[in-house]
């Protein structure tokens, strides 16, 4: 069985390491669980969000977030976050470069763009990022998926997967969520598809063995 991994938005601009940008509590603490779940995939892949500092989506205070907009692709308002340059677009440090991934993808570019999946350069999910193909191009069999955040990014890019066939499981000790209210939805949503969502490295391993 093939088995691919996803670091997905592991960075320091959601974490309390980026108190300015979004910082889910605790994002800093998934790294080595990353690099655990790491250990059980023959491809490792991960992606990041790279914002410009004229996003279409940008507020400049936390309880001006999550206001509707009115473009296609990109629907809320949100901090600034993620700008390439800044510390915030960093990985999390113990993380490879993201020459050292096999496949890796930068997201939300453009300014009018603000996609939360890895699979998909848009909300619309029409412009791939080719993740899905290079995935079917190298015959695998699972995806293992942690990162930032769980009811989010995470969240959208393991349902993207699952939508495009793949069997998913979720690491939950490798990822966290903006609000608590926002991962025991997440996990109803998730388990709701029939995704599986691992607990432990038992759990995980065991999952894994599963053919």
């Amino acid at each position: 069985m093939k088995i691919a991994t996803f670091d997905v938005d592991a960075q320091k601009g959601f974490t309390p390491l980026c108190p300015a940008e979004l910082p889910v509590p605790e994002g800093q603490n998934i790294v080595e669980e990353l690099n655990f779940m790491a250990t059980l995939g023959e491809y490792r892949l991960g992606s990041k969000d790279a914002h410009p500092k004229n996003a279409v989506w940008v507020v400049e205070k936390p309880e001006e977030m999550l206001q509707p907009l009115d473009y296609k692709e990109a629907d809320l308002t949100w901090v600034r976050h993620c700008e390439p340059g800044k510390p915030g677009f960093e990985l999390l440090d113990g993380l490879p470069e993201p020459t050292r991934y096999n496949y890796f993808i930068w997201k939300g570019i453009e300014r009018n763009l603000h996609p939360y999946g890895a699979c998909y350069h848009d909300i619309s999910e029409n412009l791939t990022t080719g993740v899905l193909e290079y995935l079917q191009g190298q015959k695998v069999d699972l995806v293992l998926v942690g990162g930032l955040a769980f009811d989010f990014c995470v969240k959208t890019t393991v349902l993207q997967l699952h939508k495009a066939g793949f069997p998913v499981i979720v690491y939950l000790p490798a990822t966290r969520a903006l609000t608590e209210e926002g991962y025991d939805t997440t996990k109803r949503q998730l388990e709701e598809k029939g995704i599986r969502l691992a607990n432990s490295r038992q759990e995980l391993a065991e999952y894994c063995s599963i053919k």
